[in-house]
């Protein structure tokens, strides 16, 4: 072992929130051979760092080992339960009923590298070949449902598979989505009818003096209310290297890796 942790090492009172949340070892055939705490710093340090699976430090289990573990935890849902039961914490910790009434929804275009892999396509809007990153979260950013399509598909088409491959028992609070206008219309009909969430669009308190002169402009970004939130769990997400750009041959890994990422934060939150 390194002299000193890594910074994506976990701490004991970390590891004291994440062991219970995770499955218990079969009884069955031989007994781990490396523990699950290694294991589990070893996923949070190929997604903070971004670095290629045959370059984790020797310290760690083989690579093999670890790829093995991080797709049996996505096959059988453990990443997300770990995920989910995280946020309903996180959630509580800040005064928060544990599932949420109000989210925000947005997409993000990540680039594409040469790992291959499905659903890929070209936004001609971002000018950008890669794929598409859903993301549906709360008032404070805590990711709620996570998809990932081509780029070359559009927005309002991406959501509602996003919606579709989620429980129909998932979010049963949840009552308003914010969103820009490219969700408004038929999806935000269709979703009326299929989940019962409203759409609404938010804008700038002052676009309509801006708009009829009775203001000057300010140029620059400015913050359009609600909408922010999701522009912030991007910018989180992005300081995890191996989310910089998509090196995943399948979407589902990719999905996982948010949901690693997104799990990492939440601990340091709770501790």
């Amino acid at each position: 072992m390194p002299d000193r942790p890594y910074p994506s090492d976990l701490s004991d009172a970390e590891w004291t929130v994440l062991e219970p949340l995770l499955p218990r070892p079969s009884r069955l055939g031989r007994p781990l051979k490396w523990p699950r705490r290694v294991m589990a710093e070893a996923i949070f340090y190929l997604v903070r760092s971004g670095c290629a699976w045959r370059m984790l430090p020797r310290h760690f289990p083989p690579w093999q080992t670890v790829h093995s573990q991080l797709t049996r935890w996505r096959k059988d849902g453990t990443l997300k339960r770990l995920h989910d039961r995280l946020r309903e914490h996180a959630r509580e910790k800040v005064g928060r009923d544990r599932e949420a009434s109000a989210a925000v929804m947005d997409s993000q275009t990540a680039r594409a590298t040469g790992a291959g892999g499905s659903e890929r396509g070209f936004d001609a809007g971002k000018k950008t070949f890669g794929r598409k990153r859903h993301l549906l979260v709360d008032a404070s950013g805590l990711v709620l449902l996570a998809h990932i399509h081509a780029a070359s598909l559009h927005d309002t088409a991406g959501a509602r598979q996003m919606v579709e491959r989620s429980s129909s028992t998932a979010l049963p609070h949840l009552e308003l989505i914010w969103a820009d206008g490219a969700y408004t219309g038929p999806f935000a009909r269709w979703l009326d009818q299929a989940r019962g969430w409203r759409v609404e669009v938010p804008f700038h308190r002052q676009r309509q003096a801006w708009r009829y002169g009775l203001e000057d402009k300010p140029k620059g970004f400015q913050v359009i209310p609600r909408r922010w939130v999701v522009e912030c769990t991007f910018a989180w997400l992005s300081r995890s290297r191996r989310l910089a750009r998509d090196y995943e041959r399948l979407p589902e890994t990719g999905i996982a890796m948010i949901h690693a990422a997104m799990s990492r934060i939440m601990l340091r939150r709770l501790t």
